[in-house]
């Protein structure tokens, strides 16, 4: 038998890093140089996504949320991101905190305060400045940043979670797309669908941060009467690199996710401020109203796609540049996701990734929203409507200047502000770095310079969309952006729903006896049996049950195999914690079907107290379980003869082959997945 040996390191993806790096920087460099030309293409460009896709765009957002809640809410809700004896690497806390803490971006500063206001001021149908239209404005505003983005999230997270951590397939788009196209998405399919991601993902970052950078550069207009204009956002962004440069350069990430973390701290407290400080009482009403607004014209909203009223740049600004922002953000924070969700079942994460995030995003929007309706309608206050349709980014500044300790109030935001967009661009190198490389191990970053050449990229590109045409020449690329990725989703929710189907075919399997045991094979009487349930196997008797009775079992059925003909691959591998144990691997290959895994792992627990073992003295005892393709089986070979592991290997072995039977016959054959070593 031979230890097994460890993969190759990683590699760069070249065939998808060369092509996307070489059309952002052309892109870049082409706006840069001539960005009068590439605003008037850009806008050409997306009257005709808009005339065209608009409807789609609405038809797209609504089928994502209604098959994440087909998903979650079926039988395939109980089926884990990982092995089935996998168990989740964070508490229900921290899991929370951490999707609370990806639901918060300086977009939700910029917007808050810009978007109520701007429907408020022009509805896309009615009149506009009335009771009514400020009640709408906070309406669409929710729906905006609601359940229909949060759920591309929830849709693409899941599918990475599922492939990767199940079936040990890089964490990467084109996984999902293996039980459509098979092997073949290791060719130019794999290649356009991770280029694709790429693409998406790094305009709807550029989008943030050059939002981002609009806003803090009036920030610092306000403090320290900088001057508002490219040469400053220019000197921002550099300084945004080189931050985000030297933390994936230096690998010292803890910081800035501490400075994260502390953000949202910061965040709620700011909340609460206006809360406290502002009409409390309108606030909390307008709330609720809020919320039930939402919810009760939720199924209207969706679909309303305006056909006869046409406001079509009202379309473009808001709805179409929200769904494909969100496409192009589904590939960066459903990575961060899936990353952060190992062994939640599909049910749990996608509760988690609707409800948790969306409660306080929502929250922060009615409060900062109201607050501007109520300055302007209540207060008087025109001016603040007047300005944020001149120039959105001063909006929420402006609302905080209406409130005491504006200064320190304006600092605050600031800092915060830019934070987040350092945070924002840093995570979304360390991802775009990972689309781009091959891994030895799912859990391996990128390397180091490939993540700071992502963040050159992230800053080259939000520097070539603001000489085009600012925050506006931002929202229209990353429609057109998100429209290839859009189409993408659809191939991932087929290959999902495909491999989901599997499950049912293994469980089914599990139900149908293959073939019946024939004779009495090694059957002890009652008192051999008590014995052996009884015992709690310290470290010698394990090794001992390794050497002498497992891996003789597993050497047999190997060698019956290969003299039928059949390939078979037998390994051997000491434990990472505790070497003196090894953990055993029989591999039976099969073609072009799934092969047939079969492992024995040593798993070490706590003696119990009831255990005669357990009373002298407090040690560990361990249990020989076997593992198959789909994880763990619960089971104990600890006393078992020789004879009766075989058995085990073969009974195991006949039920995958049920389980192929039953794919291969079932209507719409589903293509299985190879080895996840190969």
């Amino acid at each position: 038998m031979q230890k097994k040996t460890e993969q190759t390191t990683d590699s760069l993806n070249k065939v998808v890093f060369f092509l996307s790096a070489t059309l952002i920087l052309l892109f870049s460099l082409v706006t840069i140089l001539f960005n009068d030309q590439a605003n008037q293409l850009i806008t050409q460009i997306l009257n005709w996504v808009s005339r065209t896709f608009s409807w789609y765009y609405l038809l797209a957002a609504t089928l994502y949320l209604v098959f994440v809640l087909f998903i979650a809410l079926s039988r395939y809700g109980d089926i884990k991101l990982g092995p089935k004896h996998s168990k989740p690497e964070f508490s229900l806390l921290s899991w929370s905190a951490m999707l609370f803490s990806a639901g918060i971006g300086i977009d939700l500063m910029f917007f808050s305060v810009a978007e109520p206001l701007s429907h408020y001021m022009n509805p896309p149908v009615g009149e506009g400045q009335t009771f009514e239209a400020a009640r709408q404005s906070m309406v669409w505003t929710l729906f905006h940043y609601g359940l229909t983005g949060w759920s591309m999230y929830a849709l693409v997270g899941m599918a990475l979670g599922y492939f990767s951590y199940r079936y040990n397939l890089p964490l990467t788009i084109r996984s999902a797309l293996y039980p459509i196209f098979g092997k073949r998405v290791n060719g130019w399919i794999g290649h356009s669908v991770d280029t694709a991601a790429v693409l998406g993902t790094i305009f709807g970052i550029a989008t943030t941060c050059g939002i981002g950078v609009v806003q803090l550069n009036y920030g610092l207009h306000v403090l320290f009467d900088v001057p508002e204009n490219l040469l400053i956002q220019s000197a921002l962004i550099a300084v945004a690199v080189i931050i985000t440069a030297i933390s994936v350069a230096s690998g010292v990430n803890k910081g800035l996710r501490i400075l994260s973390e502390v953000n949202i701290y910061v965040s709620i407290g700011l909340l609460l401020f206006i809360l406290v400080m502002g009409n409390t009482e309108f606030l909390l009403a307008a709330l609720i109203q809020n919320f039930g607004d939402y919810i009760s014209q939720f199924p209207q909203l969706s679909l309303t796609s305006f056909p006869f009223q046409q406001p079509k740049e009202w379309m473009n600004s808001w709805t179409l540049f929200f769904w494909a922002w969100w496409i192009a953000w589904s590939p960066f924070v459903g990575l961060f996701l899936a990353r952060i969700s190992r062994g939640r079942t599909i049910r749990e994460f996608v509760a988690g990734t609707l409800i948790i995030p969306l409660l306080f995003t929502l929250t922060w929007l009615s409060i900062f929203g109201n607050s501007a309706l109520h300055s302007v309608i209540f207060d008087g206050n025109t001016q603040l409507a007047t300005t944020v349709l001149a120039n959105p980014a001063h909006g929420f500044y402006d609302l905080l200047a209406q409130y005491p300790w504006f200064p320190f109030l304006a600092g605050v935001a600031t800092i915060t502000g830019l934070l987040f967009y350092v945070t924002s661009a840093d995570s979304g190198a360390l991802v775009l770095g990972n689309f781009t490389t091959k891994f030895s191990n799912i859990e391996h970053d990128s390397p180091r310079w490939l993540s700071v050449f992502w963040a050159l990229a992230i800053g080259l590109l939000t520097l070539a969309m603001l000489m085009a045409n600012g925050v506006t020449a931002l929202q229209n690329t990353t429609i057109i952006m998100g429209l290839p990725f859009s189409f993408v989703i659809f191939f991932v929710m087929a290959g999902l729903y495909k491999s989901l189907r599997l499950e049912d075919f293994r469980q089914a399997s599990t139900s149908m006896n293959a073939a019946p045991v024939v004779g009495n094979v090694d059957i002890f009487n009652w008192k051999k049996r008590l014995s052996r349930v009884m015992l709690h196997a310290n470290l010698s008797q394990t090794q001992q049950m390794l050497e002498e009775v497992c891996k003789p079992a597993m050497q047999a059925v190997a060698t019956e195999f290969i003299n039928k003909g059949i390939q078979v691959d037998l390994a051997e591998k000491a434990l990472d914690d505790e070497p003196e144990l090894s953990h055993l691997d029989l591999t039976i290959q099969l073609d072009e079907e799934e092969n047939f895994v079969y492992q024995i792992w040593p798993i070490r627990y706590d003696t119990p107290n009831f255990s005669s073992r357990g009373k002298r003295t407090k040690k560990y005892y361990y249990r020989l379980e076997t593992y198959l393709f789909e994880g763990s089986q619960g089971n104990d070979l600890v006393g078992y003869s020789k004879e009766q592991v075989i058995n085990d290997i073969l009974d195991k072995y006949e039920r995958h082959l049920m389980f192929l039977h039953i794919n291969r016959i079932s209507p719409g054959k589903r293509p299985l997945f190879p080895d996840p070593d190969q």
